[in-house]
This record gives structure tokens, sequence and C-alpha cells, in this order.
């Protein structure tokens, strides 16, 4: 059978399973867009930037497990993906970027929209590919899936000069692919889990750190029954959330820069951490060389690499986070840690992290509890970057993994409208949940025509406090409250939301908070609302910057009270 490029992109995308395609079109991608026309089994989203293509296709793989997919033009079209690709490396996001570039005959001449997107590209992707032949796409794609959603999973870009998509060749989609460079699992090596059932043992203070890889390995069931049988307290990465249930009686919290501050003076005073699928960032850390001084480490991740790169790892573990458990679950022992246990609940009681200041006014803490109570913490929360990021990752209950969406690694303002979309895609009978700030939405808000489009039930937090509200805090904390280019002038994001049909409201006063947030959720349709909040209200607790994760500024205990 003959087909030429175009049609075996869209067989194979087919093929892969893929359902929903995020991107916008252009002059070097026509012939492909022309042929989405016969394959219904392709639902295409016009968002309305390609940067909005890329968070899409990324959230929607973070709530799905598969991997996401965008396309784009040549040039500033494939430029734009940049930003979106970055993100999903850093975060591990399985996702296909599909670009176009000029024909094969201008390429290298700098015709017009010619960019080396795969140059560009190449340290931010898992492996991409410049298509030269309408006979290598098939093998082209079947390789991209395969390396995108394996292993660690992370972004591939499939670059096609435009001559390749109407070029015709013989086609017959790979069954198997043999990549012998490609090792995407090791074996799980039973040496090493001796030695890390010998360490949990013989600790006194252990405590788990679980990060986004066992949410990526499916593997929150197996991290439970390890927490349970040794009685090891845990404690999440931002990206973390979810895998581990927040009502659990062993679960401390989020740590790090902005996490709870029992959770730190856990890590702190622990003798051993178990780090599951989790990288040892600057986020988590802060400075190395005061890091956990009192523990040993044992690394359990699918990526050798990750593996003493910023922490010394005692016990390396080196698999995939699901396979590991499962056999440290077989034979790990019955533990007891009452008396550390009963430390860190000492440390909660005297240092309240998650309760929010008693006052009449209105504070962002109070609104992102109220979305959680409402929601029951069923919810998928999708967050932009800054105050409001850390604001939702303190105050939601995150029970579900794949529930918490949220810009990690790169830490991508604008992230959270066009990630709520493709998180509503994904999981279209959920309730899905953008928090934002008013800093971070004005980067993507066009994307509000894209929900009103595809008549998605999308529902928006906007935390407004007419600040860039993370630098501001910074300069209030560190540079003695020079607000140079912090302070941020907004539109009246109301009328936006009305301009494109979509209803929404403001509230100014605490008593509104909850009557508007049930309006939201049981509306059926997209909903927004203008949260007018506390305009120098500031994320405690904190990690003083350049310091040891123990020493913190907090809210004063005597200004909180028990929600």
């Amino acid at each position: 059978m003959k087909l030429n490029g175009a049609h075996i992109l869209c067989d194979g995308l087919v093929k892969e399973g893929v359902e929903i395609v995020f991107g916008f079109p252009g002059g070097k991608v026509i012939e492909l867009f022309d042929t989405f026309a016969h394959y219904p089994q392709l639902r295409f989203v016009l968002v309305r930037h390609e940067q909005a293509a890329a968070h899409a296709a990324d959230a929607y793989a973070r709530v799905t497990g598969k991997v996401g997919c965008c396309v784009a033009t040549s040039g500033p079209g494939a430029t734009n993906l940049v930003t979106g690709i970055a993100n999903a490396h850093l975060d591990s996001v399985p996702m296909v970027a599909v670009t176009g570039q000029v024909d094969r005959g201008s390429l290298g001449r700098d015709a017009f929209q010619e960019v080396d997107i795969t140059g560009i590209t190449l340290p931010i992707t898992k492996h991409n590919y410049l298509v030269m032949k309408s006979d290598e796409m098939a093998e082209a794609v079947k390789e991209a899936f395969h390396i995108a959603g394996t292993g660690r999973p992370g972004p591939v870009l499939i670059d096609v000069p435009s001559d390749v998509w109407v070029e015709q060749s013989e086609y017959t989609y790979p069954e198997k692919i043999e990549l012998p460079g490609y090792k995407h699992k090791l074996p799980v090596y039973p040496t090493q889990i001796k030695k890390a059932l010998k360490a949990i043992s013989e600790a006194r203070r252990p405590i788990i750190v679980a990060g986004n890889g066992v949410i990526i390995s499916n593997a929150h069931v197996q991290l439970k029954e390890l927490a349970e049988k040794a009685q090891i307290p845990v404690v999440n990465t931002l990206l973390g959330l979810g895998c581990f249930p927040q009502d659990h009686v062993l679960y401390y919290g989020m740590t790090g820069m902005h996490g709870m501050a029992y959770a730190n003076y856990a890590l702190n005073e622990a003798d051993l951490i178990v780090a599951i699928g989790m990288r040892f960032d600057d986020r988590v850390t802060s400075k190395l060389s005061t890091f956990a001084p009192r523990a040993s480490v044992v690394h359990i991740d699918i990526d050798p690499a990750e593996i003493g790169k910023n922490v010394k790892a005692n016990v390396a573990v080196v698999g995939d986070v699901k396979e590991v458990l499962t056999a440290l679950n077989k034979d790990i022992e019955t533990l007891s840690h009452g008396d550390w246990l009963k430390q860190i609940e000492q440390w909660k009681s005297d240092h309240p992290s998650h309760e929010i200041r008693d006052t009449d006014r209105l504070l962002p803490q109070y609104v992102v509890r109220c979305i959680s109570d409402v929601s029951g913490g069923d919810a998928v929360i999708v967050t932009g970057v800054g105050q409001h990021q850390m604001w939702a990752a303190q105050f939601s209950v995150i029970n579900k993994p794949r529930s918490f969406v949220s810009s990690g690694g790169l830490g991508t303002m604008g992230f959270s409208l066009p990630a709520a979309i493709g998180a509503q895609m994904g999981r279209p009978d959920e309730t899905v949940w953008s928090i934002d700030g008013d800093g971070s939405f004005q980067m993507t808000l066009q994307e509000l025509a894209t929900i009103a489009q595809e008549k998605l039930p999308v529902k928006i937090a906007i935390l407004n406090n007419g600040y860039l509200g993370m630098v501001r805090q910074w300069q209030e904390f560190f540079w003695d409250k020079r607000y140079v280019a912090t302070p941020i002038a907004s539109p009246d994001f109301v009328k936006i939301a009305e301009a494109y049909g979509i209803e929404a409201m403001r509230v100014t006063n605490k008593a509104d908070v909850l009557p508007a947030i049930e309006k939201a959720t049981n509306y059926d349709g997209p909903f927004l609302i203008d949260f007018r909040v506390e305009p120098e209200e500031n994320v405690l607790p904190m990690v003083k910057l350049g310091s040891a994760i123990s020493e913190l500024i907090e809210q004063p205990k005597s200004e909180v009270s028990t929600w």
C-alpha cells in the first residue's frame, strides 16, 4: 500500500492510540492538516498559541498516563513549542511534538520560517527526528512514541520537511522496533534490594520522600504498603503530591522551600531517607552541604543518571519504582517507629504550617481550602507558577495520583490555563480547577477562547493580588521591599471571560467565597472567578535563601487558628 507522508503520520498516530492532537496550523503543515480531515478518530484542538498546545498535551499526558501529542508549523510555530517541550522534559512527561519544516531543497538556505528545531530542542528532548523521506515516517513515529512513553518518560520531536508530507512510499506500520542503544528499563538487582531492606530494618528515624516517579510508575499502592508495613512516615515533593493519601496517619506533607515545617524538620533529623522517584532538586534540598546531615540515603529511581547526581546514595536501587517496591514489600519486616512518629507529631503541633490565619480579610489560602472542601478532594487541580502554586500545593487535599498538575522543574508561568484544557480533555467526567495568579494568567489568557470553543467545563480561580507575588515576596524579605517591576496592572478578568462567552464573577469578601465556588462547581460549563485577595500575603513557611531546609520563616503561631 502506498501512502504519502501525511497519511503515514496520521495512521501511525491512530495506531499509537492518539485520540486528541493539540496545535496550530501553518504553511509547512497545511498538507498534514488537510489529511486530518480523513481521520475522524483524531480530534484536533485548535489552541490560540503553540505554547498552549505543548502545555495542553503535557497535562493530558499527566492525567491519563498516555503520550500527549501536539503539532506546529515551522519557524515561530516550532519555536513557540520550545517552552512547553522544556517543561515536559524537566517534569518527565511523555509527549510527541510534530513540527513542519521548509522543503528539503531549501534546508540550510535561511528560507522563510526556517529554524533548526532539531538542533534547538536537542538538549530538551529524549530524542528527535528530521524525517527526510516518507518511507522513514512510520518507523520514526513508532520509535518516537516508544521512547517518549518508556523508561523515564519525556518529549520527543518529529520534524518534517513540507515536501515529505506529499511524497508517497510503500507503507507498512512496524509491529516492533529495535533500538539496541536504548535500554529503557534495567533489571532490579536482588543484592541492591537486600541492601535497601537492611538499611530500612536498621533505621530508627527513617522517612520516605516520594516523588513524581511513584505516579509515573503507578506505584501508589505499593508505596502505601511499604509505608504501612515498615511504619515509615511519608513526605512528598511538589510533583509527588497525590501518590500517597494525604489523610493517612503516616503522611506529613510536602517538603522543601515551601513545604511543611515539620516535614523539613523530619528530613533534617532523619537517620535514613528512602528517596523514591525523586531527584533531590534544589527546591527540596536547599543548601546541599547542610541537607539531611544525619541521614543515609536509599535512592530508588529508573534513571541511573539521577542517583548520586545531587545527594550521595548509600544504597542505589535502579529500576522501575513499581517493580522495586514490589520486591521490597515481599521481604520487608513489620517494623515500629513509635518514638520517631511522636517526635514528628510534636513538631506538627509546634509548627502548624497547615493552618490559616484568623482574619476577616480575604486570604488566598482560604480560597484554596474552600475549593478543596467543596470538591471533597476529588477535583483535578492545575496550577500556574508563583505564590498561588504553593498555596494550592499546601492547602489542597490531594488523595489520588494524577490529580495535581503543575510545572515543577521549569517553573513555567502561564502553564495553568492551557494545562487545564489538556487535563479536562483527558478526564472529561471530572471537575478540573485551574488555580492561577493574575500575573501567570495573563501570559496565556487567550486560551479562554479554546475553552469556549471546545465547550470545556473548566473552573478557573484567579488569586488576584495585584503583584507578581513570588518575586515581590523575595523583594520584601531579601531586598528591603524594593518592589521593582512586581506591581502588575490587570484588565477586568470578568469582562474578558464574558467576552469569550464564559460565565464569570468577582469576589472581594470572605463570606462570598464558598457560595461562589459552589456556584462554579455546579455550573454546567466553564466558570471564572476573580478573587481579589490580600495584596501582600506571603507564602509561609519559606526556607531562607541559601540556608538549610530547617531554617524557615514561619507564620507566628499566635496568628493562626485551626480550620
